[in-house]
């Protein structure tokens, strides 16, 4: 009863988010409640949903010991609560530290108007030319970054580009698309190919050569169907347009050190858990502490006013808490479905009635499980289906490393994500920091998403088949 009750939970909650603007709720408050009740549901059903012989041993050892406790129920409830709870807090506090950190950089930066040293070189107003040229940029930089904090970049550079919001919602839902197909050819563009990459599952250089083409086809392909809609020039916003309208607050010196500095910091993320091991936030957290220090030092002989303005502290203030508890809510939800098992099932089933021994029945679990990320976050996803599937080389292969299944799951559950704006990490904070309807996102910009992921899939299905010809 309480397993099915979770399901519902979770199901009303995504459509309270959905539907924020008619029912006038917050989306961040629709979501902490649902990952809140959802773990005090599963703590409740505990032991109607968890096996007792399922909890590790010294688990249970552990709180006969120290705490003298051997009722099986009293048991299972310390376990969802002490450690299952804990160690999904572990997975989603290191992610909002992410995510903090590369909107407090961005935001400094911001600041600093460190990123004219791009919007001055972007001529155009055209807004053909200009969605062409955001999208190309946001999907090379997401694979040298990754699909989030590329967003988040993309997101500050269009309010300097872009004045009209409905505008500029337009160009950010395809910077969704666009960041989401970067994050999926590169090992360390998205979170699912950084764990498959870490598992063993795919390797670099082989996950660059068979999915840079179907990414880039699952953008193009978008862009294709929108470009002749995009008729006219977009405005610039008012402070862009001279310097009469705008005094710039730093010299040019200290934008291009800010600017530089910050992207390197962002540069530097992946190369510092690469070779450190020590998650991406940790990366975050050092390249932000260097640009804190640099900046303090930078503007140690100005005035206080003129100082708060241009320091880490004074940017904290800009952070969008919201966001960032909207983004806890969602992970704590998906987390209770994890531990009490419902992702698990809904894998077991896809596999007992699709089955994957076959070429075809890869693909067809795989285009499923990205279609399912759009709904729930494809990390957990992945995971499950890691936990389903070993690195198996007998089954012709497709279990292989570098095998069909895991090089079309890194792109089903890459690009998959952007048929819905909750879907992604990216289109979360995307959403966040521009205030996107999740409607407006499903009328304007799915089809565009679900006909590009189509389009990307049937080409690296079809380049399989020259490859093994």
């Amino acid at each position: 009863m309480i397993y099915s009750l979770m399901v519902v939970v979770f199901v009303l909650g995504y459509l309270a988010i959905a539907l924020e603007h008619n029912i006038k709720i917050d989306k961040a408050a629709s979501a902490l409640m649902t990952g809140t009740i959802c773990w005090a549901l599963y703590v409740i059903g505990a032991e109607g949903i968890i096996d007792f012989h399922s909890v590790p041993h010294w688990i249970s050892d552990m709180f006969a010991e120290e705490k003298n406790i051997t009722d099986q129920h009293e048991i299972v409830t310390h376990y969802v609560t002490e450690f299952q709870i804990l160690e999904h807090l572990g997975e989603i506090a290191s992610i909002l530290f992410f995510l903090m950190g590369a909107m407090t950089i961005v935001e400094l930066v911001d600041a600093h108007e460190g990123f004219s040293v791009i919007t001055d070189r972007i001529k155009t107003t055209s807004r053909r030319s200009l969605l062409w040229i955001i999208c190309i940029l946001t999907f090379f930089f997401s694979a040298a970054l990754d699909n989030l904090t590329t967003s988040i970049v993309m997101v500050s550079l269009l309010r300097k580009l872009i004045d009209d919001k409905k505008d500029r919602w337009l160009f950010a839902g395809m910077v969704v698309i666009a960041a989401n197909a970067g994050g999926a050819w590169s090992p360390i563009g998205d979170v699912t190919t950084t764990m498959l990459w870490i598992g063993g599952q795919i390797s670099a250089g082989a996950v660059i050569i068979k999915l840079i083409l179907p990414s880039l086809i699952a953008l193009i392909v978008p862009l294709i169907v929108l470009t002749p809609r995009m008729k006219g020039n977009v405005t610039r916003p008012r402070k862009a347009e001279g310097k009469e309208h705008f005094v710039n607050p730093t010299t040019e010196r200290e934008r291009n050190i800010v600017f530089g500095v910050g992207v390197g910091g962002l540069l530097f993320v992946p190369l510092f858990k690469t070779y450190t091991h020590l998650p991406p936030f940790m990366g975050m957290m050092l390249s932000l502490s260097v640009l804190w220090m640099i900046t303090e030092i930078m503007h140690r002989s100005k005035n206080r006013e003129t100082k708060s303005k241009l320091s880490v502290i004074g940017v904290l203030r800009k952070i969008d808490t919201a966001s960032v508890l909207f983004f806890l809510g969602i992970l704590l939800a998906v987390a209770s479905l994890q531990s009490a098992g419902q992702l698990g099932a809904l894998a077991n089933t896809l596999d007992n009635n699709i089955g994957t021994g076959t070429e075809t029945g890869v693909y067809s679990v795989g285009v499923i499980i990205g279609l399912l990320s759009a709904i729930v976050d494809n990390v957990p996803l992945v995971a499950a289906s890691m936990g389903m599937y070993d690195i198996d080389p007998t089954m012709g292969g497709l279990f292989a490393s570098d095998g069909l299944f895991w090089e079309f799951l890194a792109y089903c559950a890459g690009t998959g994500g952007s048929a819905l704006i909750i879907g992604s990490a990216a289109g979360v904070a995307v959403m966040g920091l521009e205030s996107i309807s999740f409607g407006w996102y499903l009328k304007k910009i799915s089809i565009l998403a679900i006909i590009g992921y189509f389009a990307g899939a049937a080409t690296y299905i079809i380049q399989e088949s020259i490859f093994h010809l």
